[in-house]
């Protein structure tokens, strides 16, 4: 709940941003003996950590490492996730008994509610006696000497260090901002240029036809895009291309680029192709296809078969065939934004930071942590596990 009457208006430390990484940097700091206010503007704490994986909140994965993360610093992750690794988040997890279990590639989530997990971070921030002023609308940030001065809503606060934990652009309508941008560029750090990411793909066509009338269709691919690979279910929209192999690969993605799709990954098509038409030439190209690709989808794509049988389709055709489904290419219009992204790309850039507390190399006390940082985790539960481990690597340091 939020602080009516604040008691304190000088702290060791102010956070702002009471998502995943501030509540975790808050608990560390306030139990390591710092005197500690943590702000939001929003009316409750940890809205993403709420929404997240369905309500159930996927709070790490089992086999993250610093590849499962984007930034034009892939070193600079290192630091902090060895020093909090996902063991560490799932020890805490089962100290406050929150069951949980795992999903495809190494995924955790609740057995119950996501605020499961607030409720935990909450209580660890209340063993450090953190104070927590919600619905505070953040004016002036000003360092004078060694403290920063904090002008809010509810009152002006100082402390000798700064936390900002504010997120990045993604989910506006939960309170997303670009505040932490704006701050570092008051201090004069360098911003890389920010973009959605884990984000669906529009799209107008799919060979030749309109993408709408494929909407819900879905099956395992295989999809590249400038040196990244993912094995993983795409979804057909009515807007486009969605799923896991779609919003992982956004994060590679830049306008204008071109993405391969490998429609039936591990299979030899072509060798499959020739084996059924000499087993049943009297089979349909589509009974053929619908035996590997959902119907609707093979429907679209026989359209360039003009043969109605599986024997009166020459080996020059099938190797144009297996081209279109083992490499089809396409050019997406755009991503559908930050309004439905999950994470934020780029962010604060890495070389202005210490990869081992945060702090900003050229101003003392300020600190970076969580997605507001030009680190970008893999989906399935890397992003939540940057945030504890950030927030507990600049906690440390406080």
């Amino acid at each position: 709940m939020p602080i009516k009457q604040m008691k304190n208006i000088e702290f060791d430390v102010i956070i702002i941003g009471a998502g995943a990484a501030g509540l975790m940097c808050a608990a560390i700091a306030g139990q390591a003996g710092r005197k500690v206010l943590l702000l939001d503007h929003a009316k409750k704490p940890g809205e993403k950590i709420r929404i997240s994986g369905g309500g159930r909140c996927n709070f790490t994965n089992l086999y993250c490492s610093a590849e499962n993360f984007v930034s034009q610093n892939s070193h600079f992750c290192k630091s902090a996730l060895a020093e909090y690794q996902q063991h560490d988040f799932i020890s805490l997890v089962e100290k406050y008994n929150i069951g949980w279990h795992e999903k495809t590639l190494g995924q955790l989530f609740c057995n119950g509610r996501s605020t499961q997990i607030i409720d935990m971070l909450l209580a660890e921030c209340a063993l450090g006696s953190v104070e927590l002023l919600l619905d505070t609308k953040i004016g002036q940030v000003q360092q004078q000497g060694s403290c920063f001065h904090i002008n809010t809503s509810n009152g002006n606060f100082t402390a000798n260090s700064l936390v900002m934990a504010c997120g990045g652009l993604s989910i506006p309508k939960m309170g997303a901002t670009g505040f932490g941008y704006k701050i570092a560029r008051q201090f004069d750090l360098k911003i890389i240029d920010t973009a959605p990411a884990l984000v669906p793909f529009s799209l107008e066509q799919v060979f030749g036809q309109p993408v709408t009338g494929l909407s819900g269709v879905s099956l395992p691919v295989r999809v590249m895009c400038n040196g990244a690979v993912f094995d993983e279910a795409m979804l057909f929209t009515h807007r486009g291309l969605s799923g896991p192999a779609i919003l992982q690969i956004s994060s590679y993605w830049q306008p204008g680029d071109k993405v391969m799709v490998d429609l039936l990954p591990d299979i030899d098509f072509l060798a499959v192709a020739k084996t059924a038409r000499a087993a049943n030439p009297k089979q349909s190209p589509l009974g053929f296809l619908s035996g590997l690709l959902p119907k609707r989808l093979a429907s679209y794509i026989v359209t360039s078969l003009p043969q109605q049988r599986m024997g009166d389709i020459s080996d020059k055709s099938f190797l144009s065939l297996a081209k279109q489904l083992k490499s089809w290419h396409i050019t997406p219009t755009n991503t559908l934004g930050y309004k439905i992204a999950e994470v934020t790309r780029g962010g604060v850039d890495t070389d202005e930071l210490s990869s081992k507390t945060m702090q900003a190399k050229s101003v003392d006390g300020l600190y970076f942590i969580g997605e507001v940082v030009d680190v970008t985790g893999h989906l399935g539960g890397h992003n939540f596990q940057w945030a504890w481990a950030s927030g507990y690597a600049c906690g440390r340091s406080l």
